[in-house]
């Protein structure tokens, strides 16, 4: 008996089914002795994960054998080919870490907190100390499983970033409740004790007096002077002064350009440890 998972791709010997629907197909896994061959195809996905060139050559060489007493083997090699499809900020995360797509969704998921503690992760996709330490965030966001993992990609959102005088990564900014930010620092792994403290010191369960503050009135008008956020998140207190005054204060420091050449920050907008 054969089944299809995509064109080029096959299942054969008689087996026990395991099935996994995907947008793209089905699989079918066999519980006697198998084999699953992966032939040249030209589908640009694997179990709904779309696929680069490298990955297609992966999957083309890629052979995953099954075993009479293993019958879920082809599922852990599928897995962790996926794994490696993965980008490394993709990779370990955990289901409180959460990808920030927008500065409206980064607003709304500080006032949205209540009274849980809010780690803000503010990382690139080409900064080593970031990639390193990662893997540990992620550990701290299992052992944490109350509180928010906020992840910030410097490069989709350097607008965001600038507003929120952020100029050094890795960077992290904790939050919580009536009190809004709690601390703010630059940390790698030679230095992740300087995580841990921050971590157990405001990771302690109390209940703060007020709503959620989430960002203060300066980082509002901040990321509105973008029009990243809508005005109408502005405090009714927020003066025409104060906006006034932020937005020369934000023309002044423009010098600071956020550029690359090379792979190194030009100026002192952007610090990558």
């Amino acid at each position: 008996m054969s089944s299809c998972l995509n064109p080029g791709f096959s299942i054969s010997g008689s087996c026990e089914r395991i099935s996994k629907n995907r947008a793209k197909g089905s699989l079918k896994v066999c519980s006697s002795t198998g084999t699953l061959q992966f032939k040249e195809t030209k589908s640009n996905y694997f179990l709904g994960k779309a696929l680069d060139a490298s990955d297609k050559r992966i999957v083309t060489d890629l052979m995953i054998r099954t075993s009479k007493n293993d019958p879920l083997t082809v599922n852990a090699q599928a897995s962790s080919f996926m794994s490696k499809a993965l980008k490394w900020w993709e990779k370990s995360l955990q289901p409180n870490m959460v990808e920030i797509n927008s500065a409206q969704e980064f607003v709304d998921s500080l006032s949205n907190a209540g009274d849980k503690l809010v780690v803000v992760d503010f990382y690139s996709p080409g900064c080593g100390g970031c990639k390193a330490l990662h893997p540990k965030i992620c550990q701290m966001a299992e052992l944490n499983p109350d509180t928010i993992f906020v992840m910030v990609n410097y490069e989709q959102h350097k607008a965001m970033c600038y507003a929120l005088h952020v100029h050094v990564l890795p960077f992290f900014r904790f939050y919580r409740g009536a009190e809004g930010r709690l601390c703010s620092f630059s940390c790698t792994n030679a230095t992740i004790n300087k995580f841990k403290v921050a971590l157990a010191k405001h990771g302690t369960d109390r209940c703060s007096l007020g709503p959620t503050k989430g960002l203060n009135e300066s980082e509002l008008l901040a990321l509105a002077s973008h029009d990243l956020i809508s005005r109408d998140l502005l405090p009714p207190n927020l003066n025409e002064d104060d906006e006034a005054e932020e937005l020369v204060l934000q023309e002044n420091s423009k010098g600071s350009a956020l550029s690359k050449d090379d792979g190194k920050i030009k100026g002192d907008a952007l610090l990558v440890v």
